[in-house]
Formats: C-alpha cells, structure tokens, sequence
C-alpha cells in the first residue's frame, strides 16, 4: 500500500465514535477507505447516525503523527507489513467473526496468517505439568503442520510458543500492544524468535502500552483465525475462557486437557468438557478431530528429554499423577526422608519430577 492508502485506513481506524461495524458499513458503500474520505459530509450523512457522520467530518487527533510514525516503521524492516481488511493476506477465517478487526500489524512470516491452526492458550501461573503439556502438544502440532496460535503471554503461552518453534517454526503471537514494544519484557528474546521464526500480530496501533482491557479483545482473534482452541490449564475465571468460549460462539471446536481433581488450574479445563469441549489425552486426538495426520514417525515428535526411566521407580510408582508432600511420600513408601529427599532431587535433574511451592512434589508425563 501506498502512504495516502495507509494514511485512508489509519484514519478510519483512529475516528471517535466510528465503531467497527459502522466502518466496514462505509467500505461496503464505497468500496475502499480513501473512496470514504472523497465522499464528504452529505454521503456520510445519508449512511450514518449524525454523530459519526460529524466525527468523520474532523481529522483525528494525532493521526497525521501516526501515519507517520507507521510509515516510517514500515520502511525500516522488510518483515513488517499492514494487513487490511482488502488484503490477499487478511485471515480469511476473521471475516467469519462479528467483529474483525479493520487491519493488522504485522511482524515476520506473513504467510501463516492463512495456514492451518490451532489457538494453544492457558494459565499464566501453570504447573510444571501444565508447561511441559503445552511445550509438547505445541511441538507436535506444529510437527503435523499446523501453526499454533497464542497470545506471548507467560505460562502456557510462552511454553506453546516455544513448543512450535522446536518443530518448524509455525506459531503465531496475537498481541494487546502495538508492535515497536514486547510485553511481558521476560519474552523479549522469543518476541525477537517469533520474528524471524514465526509471526507476530496485533490490530493496536504502534505505541499502544500494555493496557489491560486490550488482551480479552485481542482473545477474539486468537480464537477467530483458527480452526479450533486448545485449553491446557486454566482456573474458572481466566482469559482463556473467554477464548474458549469466543471459539465457541465462532463456530470453533474446542479442546480441553484434564488435569488433577485438587487442581485450581485444572478446574476451568474440567468446567469446559463439561459444557461440550472435546477431552484430549494426546495430540493425535486434535489431529484426528481436525481430519490431519500425525506425523511420521510419531517418535519425531519426542524431545530429548521424553525419556522415562529404564525400570519402574518405586517413588514415581508412590508419587502417582497429583503433587504430594515429602511427609505423604513418606509414608508410602517406608522410605527415611533423607533417603527419599535425595532420591527425589535425582528425578527431579533427570526432569522426572518438578517441586512446587509448599514443599510439594510433582510427576512429569511427557505429553
């Protein structure tokens, strides 16, 4: 696009009191944004309410400022881009959704706006199980050939993110702030991977600061540009059951992991299956319900790491699937505590076993 193009759109993006809807009502009408702008007062007018026909009659403030500002970031880095609603590029799945977003920001490979994908979002505050699931499910996702979409949040975002980009790269982060700033500033370096590895998108202009109401809105896009939401972990009242439940409204499958029944973290996932979201177990079971295939062989898919030991470990065996105190363990297996103490530091640098606060102790699965 061209800059009186770019300047069209930021201006219709930028007018008080023109809404999304109003404004795609005027693309619709006159078929491109600087055909809106040419049309002047009486046309507007006629179209819509009196006072969005008199806000598009004043420029916005600062928009001679942002256009600017966009232009010139445009111009530094040839993996930026504006994606508009006319564009080739646009997510064809968001045109589908009540509100879409008029453009998009976007940062890295422009491509994966249209690929196949799965939305992977869950807790800030995850259990080490709750990661490792979200790393893995990532992992193999991606290596079955679908871009995972999440929103570069800590936790179980950060941890899908990574996931991916172990296999080819196909992750995408929907943000809630413009692109010239990263937020949680902790993912700064995989904001930079995301870049050049995947893609980074936001519909807030540049300079826009980590404002709170911005991330539950951008939830609609996560679950909007894909084919489905994936809930790892997450308590009853989070964010990622506002996507959930977006995806739901959009016509979007969605999948949950079950986790422990003493679990605050597990308990949003238990909520969700309740109300219809699809149990997963594997990632073989999205793939199955998507219609994809897994990967071959499904041993690719395995980290490193994805070992387990060699023989059955009588803690492991005594430890089960939920957390478990030292004095609990204990008493199961007859073991001293320091013996046992130490035996439970070994597993946990094999990455067998993760300690939670509260001196408590958790089994890792490998998903």
């Amino acid at each position: 696009m061209d800059k009186d193009e770019l300047a069209a759109w930021l201006r219709l993006l930028e007018t008080p009191d023109l809404g999304p809807q109003e404004a795609r009502r005027l693309l619709a009408a006159f078929g491109s944004p600087q055909a809106v702008w040419e049309a002047g007062p009486t046309a507007w007018r006629a179209l819509a309410p009196p006072e969005v026909a008199g806000a598009l009659a004043a420029e916005p403030q600062g928009w001679a400022e942002h256009v600017e500002a966009a232009w010139q970031w445009l111009g530094a880095d040839p993996r930026r881009a504006i994606v508009t609603l006319g564009d080739a590029h646009y997510p064809q799945r968001l045109l589908d959704i009540p509100d879409p977003p008029l453009l998009l920001y976007t940062l890295g490979r422009r491509e994966l706006l249209n690929a196949p994908s799965l939305a992977v979002v869950g807790s800030r505050n995850p259990t080490p199980q709750g990661a490792e699931n979200a790393r893995s499910f990532a992992r193999h996702l991606s290596q079955a050939g679908l871009t995972v979409v999440s929103g570069l949040a800590l936790g179980i975002d950060g941890a899908a993110h990574e996931g991916a980009l172990e296999g080819p790269g196909r992750t995408v982060a929907v943000v809630g702030t413009g692109l010239d700033r990263v937020y949680p500033k902790r993912h700064l370096a995989l904001a930079h991977r995301l870049a050049d590895e995947g893609l980074i998108v936001s519909e807030y202009p540049l300079g826009t600061p980590p404002l709170k109401p911005n991330f539950p809105r951008r939830n609609r896009i996560i679950s909007g540009m894909t084919c489905g939401t994936l809930v790892v972990e997450a308590a009853v009242h989070s964010g990622s059951l506002i996507t959930a439940r977006l995806a739901a409204e959009q016509g979007r499958e969605v999948f949950a992991i079950p986790g422990s029944i003493h679990s605050p973290q597990s308990r949003g996932c238990h909520l969700l299956i309740k109300q219809g979201a699809k149990l997963v177990e594997g990632a073989e079971d999205i793939l199955e319900e998507l219609r994809l295939d897994a990967p071959a062989p499904a041993a690719a898919c395995a980290g490193p790491a994805d070992h387990a030991p060699t023989a059955r470990d009588p803690v492991l065996e005594a430890l089960g699937h939920d957390p478990a105190s030292l004095d609990a363990l204990v008493a199961r297996t007859g073991w001293p505590a320091a013996e046992l103490s130490a035996r439970l530091l070994e597993l946990e640098l094999e990455g067998h076993v993760a300690r939670l606060p509260g001196q408590l102790f958790q089994r890792l699965e490998r998903a």
